[in-house]
């Protein structure tokens, strides 16, 4: 039985995306790839695949958009201006890429195309101490980046035919690697800087693999009519975090690695939470890579990269 579907993915070549569309080749599906490559070459390791179309353009070009759309199974609308910094840098064309653009799929898409989009965590802003935020805690993001990415997940469950992730702070290596992400941030300064000056070092945070968060889109699909209509928190149920706690398990890999709390200054960022997951563990979905082998794998990897290769602003 031939299983296979099309599959369209927005900003494909990110850093999400350049993990997850092996994936999706490597299982039979046809994938059409849509993309800026504002941030350079990813995926030149899959143009071998014949089940692989590449587009450079743009998610709000309604016309490219309608053409591309035509006979897909499924659209994850990936491009995205990703974290606060960067939206804040340009708040127009954050809002236009995080939320326009995926209420242009949702004019754009027949009724049995199905969506399966990326939130995150950041929508929870800052949680109760010591209460885990569910699916049911409501959204209260405290970053415009946030505010864009909560308002793109209500019109997409209000659509139906969709399944929401409210993805941890994702981390690992990716063929589109960025660095500005807090695990993947700390154990590059641990490696190559050996030290670190922590901001409310207490703030907690959970967090994900990138190849595990691929593993989640394929999951949704193989399981999409029970998770049809719900959003879903992703991530590691063992690890909610503080950044002393997250500093303290990339020492034990880097032993001279050296953190302090600064005694002056604050952190602008404000999120501060921790996470239940049992809503998908529910489903069959575990993750498969742990905090301990994602830091080993990063820092074999910070052995041949350098950080101005991989800026996302």
């Amino acid at each position: 039985m031939d299983n296979s579907k099309n599959i369209l993915v927005t900003g494909g070549a990110g850093y999400i995306g350049s993990t997850l569309v092996p994936m999706l080749l490597a299982a039979g599906h046809s994938v059409a790839v849509l993309d800026t490559f504002m941030y350079g070459p990813s995926l030149l390791d899959v143009m071998h695949y014949p089940t692989l179309t590449v587009v450079r353009g743009d998610a709000r070009d309604d016309k490219l958009m309608k053409r591309r759309m035509v006979g897909m199974d499924y659209i994850i609308p990936l491009a995205a201006i990703v974290g606060a910094t960067a939206c804040d840098r340009n708040p127009d064309r954050a809002t236009s890429v995080n939320v326009d653009a995926v209420k242009l799929v949702l004019k754009l898409r027949k009724a049995r195309q199905r969506i399966i989009f990326p939130n995150t965590n950041s929508g929870y802003g800052i949680g109760r101490t010591g209460k885990a935020c569910d699916e049911k805690t409501p959204m209260k993001p405290i970053s415009l980046y946030g505010r864009t990415k909560v308002e793109a997940e209500k019109a997409v469950l209000k659509a139906g035919n969709a399944v929401v992730f409210r993805l941890a702070t994702v981390f690992g290596i990716s063929p589109r690697m960025r660095l500005d992400l807090l695990v993947n941030d700390f154990t590059y300064r641990a490696v190559n800087d050996g030290a670190v000056v922590l901001f409310e070092p207490h703030f907690k945070r959970n967090y994900i693999h990138v190849r595990d968060v691929a593993r989640a889109f394929m999951h949704v699909m193989d399981n999409f009519e029970a998770m049809d209509g719900e959003a879903y928190n992703v991530g590691l149920s063992d690890a909610n975090l503080s950044k002393a706690e997250l500093c303290a398990e990339i020492k034990k890999q880097v032993p001279r690695f050296t953190f302090m709390e600064s005694p002056i200054g604050e952190d602008p960022d404000k999120r501060d939470y921790i996470v239940s997951n049992a809503k998908i563990e529910k489903t069959g979905f575990k993750p498969s890579v742990s905090l301990v082998t994602g830091i080993t794998e990063l820092i074999k990897g910070f052995q041949i990269i350098s950080k101005n290769q991989f800026s996302n602003l």
